[in-house]
């Protein structure tokens, strides 16, 4: 417990007030059972294989009214994504506590680190739509398929991201510092949480299998099961408590391993034993191209969309080191502490993403269009609350990472520029979800390349020339402002070419 002596009584506060916050919410939610009861077989199936095939209910994703459906399907994720959040930012906070190289370090690894989740959760929301909209669509063969060739692509990407991620770490990280400290940080931490990219790949899709049938609690409880063990392993084994050794950054790397793999193991025995509605059934498989490209259609743009932030990260700590190692220090501070507050949008996006496939398939205009009304407005309410505390109380949220005065003086004002995008960043992640729900992936991959590459980098680099580092900021407002833009021009055409000539259906 000694660790927490220098800590400020906010810090402690902040830190146990969430944690056991998310505990309790655990136990309310009741995700050790499945609260939807019995599925009945549909009439006119033919059982093969002595197994009883399911199909979601009616009365649960096409009838349950909209607001109940939301929230049993969305606060599960919220909840996941919050603790989620909370990892990344307590695993900062410790490794700050190391000293500011630690933290460079970290920042710098960054970038290829969210490569490797983001082609895990960009192919996982192509598994996601496709199993939901067969499902919808009363095609339960083909939904198992997908669930099938989903976790076999995803063991190769997997294998591929090992392979040449650690490869290019060395150069990579070179190409940023020359301190030997950072360097070798750096190098340890990556070799050790990279080399477990099959583990991180295959547990996300057996994940967003449960979410495409509706299992959003037993995803909360795997996600929450990794991420829960992580937080407690930091400490431990980063400063050698309860007779661990101090490892430092190698610590930090080894804890969110283990916590990963305990995820991917949870996943995988919960599809296995408790999924009712998917089989996954390697034996006798054959790959079905047309699924495959189905899967990679709506996947590809989606990795591509979540990558690009890896592209933006590296492009941002390239024109910010120019400065100072400190100045890309705060960028990943702040990284850390926008995941905190859009991560619970993240986690609505995944509520939404199946109850939209499925309506789609199902022909159910109205349930849809109510579905992305509520979406909007709570989507709004979260990121707003981002909004007040990067306005209100910038110098506590930098505080909370040992932030020196140097860090404080670059961080406070930037903190409070870049907070005024979360006043248009609700709508954009919104639409976003919509286009990948309904098979249009790459409208959002367009918005997202046009807002953090085509506008947030050139703007960066601009500013930077022109004003500073201070001014620097600014470029996250104004991209912000052309993704919404976009983001509603591509809304209206959505509707008009697909939702509108959907029959209206029931609420």
């Amino acid at each position: 417990m000694w660790i927490f002596l220098d800590v400020s009584w906010f810090q402690a506060a902040f830190i146990f007030r969430h944690i056991t916050f998310l505990l309790r919410q655990l136990r309310l939610c009741g995700f050790f059972y499945d609260t939807r009861g019995k599925r009945s077989e549909p009439s006119g199936i033919k059982i093969s294989n002595s197994r009883r095939i399911y199909f979601m209910e009616q009365t649960y994703m096409k009838e349950k009214p909209i607001l109940p459906l939301l929230l049993s399907m969305a606060l599960p994720m919220v909840l996941s994504m919050m603790v989620n959040s909370l990892y990344n930012i307590i695993d900062s906070y410790f490794v700050a506590k190391i000293n500011e190289n630690a933290m460079t370090a970290l920042s710098l690894v960054f970038p290829i680190q969210n490569l490797i989740t983001a082609v895990g959760v960009g192919f996982g929301i192509g598994i996601n739509a496709t199993i939901a909209y067969f499902l919808g669509a009363q095609k339960q063969e083909k939904a198992d398929t997908s669930a099938t060739l989903g976790v076999a692509c995803s063991f190769l990407h997997g294998v591929l991201l090992t392979i040449g991620t650690i490869t290019i770490m060395p150069t990579f990280l070179s190409m940023f510092t020359k301190d030997q400290e950072v360097l070798s940080m750096g190098i340890t931490y990556s070799r050790i949480t990279f080399g477990f990219s099959i583990i991180i790949s295959l547990g996300i899709a057996y994940e967003k299998i449960f979410q495409s049938v509706g299992r959003m609690k037993t995803t909360m409880f795997c996600m929450m099961s990794g991420c829960i063990l992580n937080i407690i392993l930091d400490p431990i084994m980063i400063f050698g408590l309860l007779g661990c050794p101090a490892m430092g950054v190698t610590g930090a790397a080894v804890a969110t391993v283990i916590g990963q793999c305990v995820a991917a193991v949870v996943a995988f025995t919960c599809n296995h034993k408790f999924n009712t509605e998917i089989k996954i059934r390697f034996q006798g498989f054959r790959p079905d191209i047309k699924i495959i490209g189905t899967i990679y259609a709506i996947g590809v743009p989606s990795i591509i969309m979540q990558s690009i932030g890896s592209v933006m990260t590296y492009s941002m700590n390239r024109i910010l080191i120019a400065f100072s190692s400190t100045a890309t220090a705060v960028f990943g501070v702040y990284f850390k502490l926008q995941s905190f507050f859009f991560m619970p949008v993240f986690g609505l996006n995944n509520g939404i993403t199946p109850i939209i496939a499925y309506n789609y398939g199902a022909q159910q205009r109205n349930r849809m269009i109510k579905t992305i009304r509520i979406s909007l407005t709570t989507a709004f309410c979260l990121t707003f609350i981002g909004f007040l505390c990067f306005e209100g109380i910038p110098q506590v949220l930098l505080g909370m990472f040992n932030a020196s005065d140097a860090m404080l003086k670059i961080g406070v004002p930037a903190l409070r520029i870049i907070g005024i995008h979360y006043l248009i960043a609700w709508f954009c992640i919104i639409a976003g979800t919509v286009f990948q729900a309904l098979g249009k992936a790459v409208f959002s991959m367009i918005v997202s390349i046009m807002r953090q590459l085509v506008v947030l980098i050139p703007s960066a680099y601009i500013l930077s020339k022109i004003g500073g580092l201070h001014i620097v900021w600014w470029a996250f407002p104004i991209a912000e402002v052309i993704s919404f833009i976009v983001s509603t021009a591509f809304l209206i055409k959505i509707y008009k070419t697909i939702i509108s000539k959907i029959p209206e259906g029931k609420l």
